[in-house]
């Protein structure tokens, strides 16, 4: 694992991290949930189904793979995150020519403002409370015409330059959002690759949706891997 990697661009993508035998587990129980066919087109009738929390078995296992707690304990540190035992929302992707009303670059935001109901609100700040990694689980296999996740290579380091100034209490979801312009000429890469990757990226990392140009839904789930304390941006060694 390149650690300098994850600092200098702000994410690193694990190959394999679950197996392709979970993904297809999980991929059925999705299907069955959207009540929708895979192998028919006809039923895909909207650009993007958003589907809820999910803690069955495959989702665990995926979340909780040796490769993947191997990683958490490198990048966020031994005893400093807590395990999932579900996937968050999934956004399933289906092939359409618009772009999707959702596609803005943004920053995904941690922790609530005046109205916990109200995402936007939603703010984030310099030490990233209650969010210690963003985490994209790929349960397709995903090409670059199959709507994959844009990301902005390096964002994190100007998001934490923005952020610094707001101290505690941060920037609303919005708010932040708009100040990414300052990131706009970063080079951009694709969360491609076979069902079973992961990317796990810095929480500040700048990312975006797009237009499924392809034929095969995109699933992919877009956790949080959650703090279990205060996340620390200088630490005192012990020595």
């Amino acid at each position: 694992m390149d650690i300098q990697q994850f600092i200098h661009n702000g994410f690193l993508r694990i190959d394999n991290a679950f197996t392709r035998e979970v993904a297809k587990a999980g991929r059925d129980i999705l299907w069955k949930d959207a009540g929708l066919d895979p192998d028919d087109p006809s039923t895909w009738t909207k650009a993007v189904v958003r589907l809820g929390e999910y803690s069955h078995t495959p989702f665990i296992e995926a979340a909780n793979s040796p490769m993947l707690r191997e990683a958490f304990d490198r990048l966020v540190g031994i005893g400093r995150w807590l395990p999932r035992y579900s996937l968050g929302t999934f956004p399933v992707r289906f092939p359409a020519s618009d772009e999707p009303p959702d596609a803005g670059w943004h920053v995904d935001a941690s922790f609530p403002g005046e109205d916990a109901s109200d995402y936007m609100s939603w703010r984030v700040n310099v030490r990233s409370r209650g969010r210690a990694l963003l985490m994209l689980f790929l349960f397709s296999d995903v090409t670059e015409r199959d709507a994959p996740t844009r990301i902005r290579v390096g964002s994190h380091l100007e998001v934490a330059r923005i952020l610094e100034p707001a101290g505690e209490a941060g920037l609303p979801f919005m708010d932040l959002a708009q100040a990414l312009e300052t990131t706009s000429n970063m080079p951009e890469v694709t969360a491609t690759g076979s069902a079973g990757t992961v990317y796990l990226c810095h929480p500040f990392i700048a990312h975006a949706a797009q237009s499924h140009q392809g034929t095969n839904p995109r699933l992919m789930a877009q956790p949080a891997l959650m703090p279990a304390e205060e996340i620390k941006t200088q630490r005192v060694s012990a020595n």
